[in-house]
């Protein structure tokens, strides 16, 4: 029965990587269609911050002279859009719509005592149109808190007294300013508004007013949210305040924008997408610091590359006033931005090069999304797929459960996708991203045991001296091994090379094809276990050498657990751990990088259109490949084998970074295994030489020579 079994298991072995190759082609057709919804987006838009730009203005001497000329200037560069928050008694200062004073500076400016007991608001109008657009969103404002107020002049100038003390006065929101638009829209700026959640509770009416009137007057097409949270995310469970506002936009043809890299996605902003059928762009905020001390090249590079890397279709500038010790003055960085933009002598701007790429300035349009009637039961055979090459894996290290295994997955999955999709379709995708490089790796070991020690697989052994004797009844592991002539090493190493690369690429297919969803391309959904995913194949391969080769995993974890610990084995682990750690510190967007690696990745993104990833073609694959090719000669050379694995799952690693379009993941992870392979081939030539040089001169070599 036991050998029926076993037999049985070997077939499904063999049915299992086609079902897995199955899974791969039917992922291929959704590969295509997410390739041609990433091509219906091009046009980039460029905002800036308006209130910016009147908080630099206030450090002028005249400001409104100052707001003006800039607004010219920006239009000159290229921005093409100005954002808007919801308005405050500050900004509506900044402005210079009205001046708000407390009781005690109302008092002065009239030339009064200030009257005991009271603690008010006093507010002026700056003129009488000022009085007659504003005074109404004033007022509405404090009737929406209960506030009381009264009528208020001084020196021939209209306002109001708010019974309010001005600390809280100030921080009431009020609705966008009506002059602001005008000014905006005059100047030939696109309107990009900041709805918060803080006008509370949420008024459908007022809502549908208003975005109405900010279409048909302003010709507003997208919103984006200021703050932790969409509007209406706080009334959302009495009023459902979220559907409303999505069914709102839906009606008035508004989208909305997600900032990247928030620490926290906003709350509320994947129910808001979902509702307008995905009506939404990516945006990328460069910080008032970043526009300060980034060179304008720089800051055109970075907008390149988040246009073309991270379907990036908005660009928010910010700007600030700093004071500047050195130059004894208040500085902004509004000059280093429209050089930025138009570019220094001699260099292109961020719009010329974004223009140049295929991205021209523009409105920002969401992704054209099709729901093809086949999407559904491909992702299905993908799915099956994905949980026949994690059976393989499972089945690589506890043998003989591969059917079972194979059966608990499409079970387990099935029901995961009843009560989570996403879950289902991440937990696969990993498992197939881990699974695909782990098994390649395995497979090429294998290869390399059956060509060296042979079919007894014994790795390690009591005698760790560098001598080139043969395996003694398990005593003694040979370090050197002989028969092999350099022609046929390289042609193996090549050929493994090749052959690992792609059984590593199959889970490619698998990753996208379960993820084939635009909520990742918009990362409203996140790839999960990007952590564990550069870690498991490394640590599973190491455990496949330790414990899976000559005698039984038993016997070797015994050995391995009785084994004395020395001060060596310490440091080791030491040295393992720190390395780890700055390895995983170096995984992300978020990743450490060295001084010299942006100039360094932005000369391979000029030269090449697609940057290769420099631990790929300059480590990872040169050294798997050398690896390799010394390994079929020197036992020690199997330890590069393992840290050259770093390559292969980091190339399944680029394919779960969904929001970089297909296509650029396609070439940056074929451009790195071919510089790759070259920097492997010089290695070789260089261990060749090396090991010339040693053998010409080492007394060990003599010695063995003259024997």
């Amino acid at each position: 029965m036991l050998q029926r079994w076993q037999h049985w298991n070997r077939k499904a072995r063999l049915w299992l990587w086609i079902i897995t190759l199955i899974g791969v082609i039917a992922a291929l057709p959704l590969g295509l269609n997410r390739m041609t919804m990433e091509s219906t987006s091009k046009q980039v838009e460029y905002v800036f911050d308006y209130r910016d730009l009147l908080e630099i203005a206030e450090v002028q001497a005249r400001p409104q002279e100052f707001v003006k000329e800039q607004l010219v200037k920006m239009q000159h560069v290229g921005i093409t859009t100005m954002s808007l928050y919801e308005s405050s008694l500050r900004e509506l200062q900044m402005a210079g719509r009205l001046n708000y004073y407390s009781s005690k500076d109302a008092a002065a400016l009239q030339g009064k005592l200030e009257k005991a007991g009271q603690n008010f608001t006093y507010i002026l109008f700056t003129s009488p149109e000022s009085e007659e657009k504003i005074g109404p969103i004033v007022r509405a404002a404090y009737d929406r808190v209960g506030a009381v107020y009264s009528p208020w002049s001084f020196d021939g100038r209209n306002g109001m007294i708010v019974e309010l003390p001005i600390q809280d006065a100030v921080l009431k929101p009020l609705t966008f300013d009506p002059m602001t638009l005008e000014t905006i829209r005059g100047a030939g700026f696109h309107v990009l508004l900041r709805f918060s959640d803080r006008v509370l509770p949420y008024d459908e009416e007022a809502m549908d007013k208003l975005l109405g009137e900010m279409k048909e007057k302003y010709g507003v097409t997208r919103i984006l949210f200021d703050g932790d949270k969409v509007k209406g995310y706080t009334d959302q469970a009495e009023l459902r305040s979220i559907n409303s506002l999505a069914e709102t936009l839906n009606k008035y043809g508004m989208g909305v924008a997600t900032i990247e890299n928030l620490k926290k996605p906003q709350a509320g902003i994947n129910k808001i997408a979902f509702i307008t059928n995905y009506n939404v762009v990516r945006l990328y905020s460069l910080s008032d610091n970043d526009a300060m001390g980034m060179t304008p090249d720089a800051i055109a590079d970075r907008f390149l590359l988040a246009a073309k890397d991270r379907n990036i279709r908005m660009f928010f500038l910010n700007g600030s006033p700093q004071s500047s010790m050195e130059k004894s003055a208040v500085v902004d960085s509004l000059d280093n931005m429209y050089m930025a933009m138009m570019g220094e002598v001699g260099k292109e701007g961020a719009v010329k090069k974004l223009t140049n790429a295929g991205f021209p300035s523009g409105i920002a349009q969401p992704f054209d999304v099709e729901r093809p009637s086949y999407a559904k039961p491909l992702k299905m055979v993908v799915a099956a797929g994905a949980v026949a090459l994690i059976a393989l894996l499972i089945n690589t290290f506890l043998p003989g459960v591969l059917i079972p295994v194979f059966l608990l997955g499409l079970v387990g999955s099935a029901g995961l996708y009843v009560l989570k999709g996403p879950m289902m379709e991440q937990a696969l995708a990993l498992g197939a991203a881990i699974a695909a490089p782990t098994l390649a790796l395995v497979w090429v070991m294998n290869r390399v045991y059956s060509r060296t020690v042979g079919n007894m697989r014994f790795v390690g052994g009591s005698d760790w001296t560098l001598r080139s004797a043969t395996v003694v009844n398990g005593e003694g592991a040979k370090w050197i091994f002989d028969g092999l002539a350099f022609g046929r090493r390289l042609w193996l190493a090549i050929v493994w090379f090749i052959v690992t690369a792609l059984i590593s690429l199959t889970a490619v297919p698998l990753v996208f094809g379960l993820l084939n969803n635009i909520t990742y391309s918009l990362v409203l959904e996140q790839f999960r276990g990007v952590g564990l995913l550069h870690l498991a194949p490394i640590g599973l391969t190491a455990i496949y050498v330790l414990l899976y080769t000559g005698e039984a995993p038993v016997g070797r974890v015994r050995r391995l657990l009785n084994m004395p610990i020395t001060v060596l084995m310490v440091v080791a682990g030491v040295v393992l751990a720190a390395a780890g750690l700055y390895y995983l510190s170096r995984t992300g967007n978020a990743g450490t990088t060295l001084p010299f690696e942006p100039q360094f990745r932005a000369f391979l993104e000029s030269t090449f259109g697609v940057r290769p990833r420099n631990k790929e073609f300059l480590l990872s694959h040169p050294l798997f490949l050398a690896g390799l090719f010394l390994a079929l000669r020197y036992r020690a050379a199997w330890v590069l084998v393992i840290v050259g694995s770093i390559g292969q799952l980091s190339m399944v690693d680029t394919f779960a970074h969904i929001h970089t379009p297909l296509y650029i993941s396609i070439i940056r992870v074929f451009l790195g295994l071919g510089l790759g392979a070259i920097f492997g081939l010089i290695l070789i030539g260089v261990c060749q030489v090396a090991e010339g040089v040693w053998r010409k001169w080492s007394p060990a070599w003599k010695k063995k020579l003259a024997e």
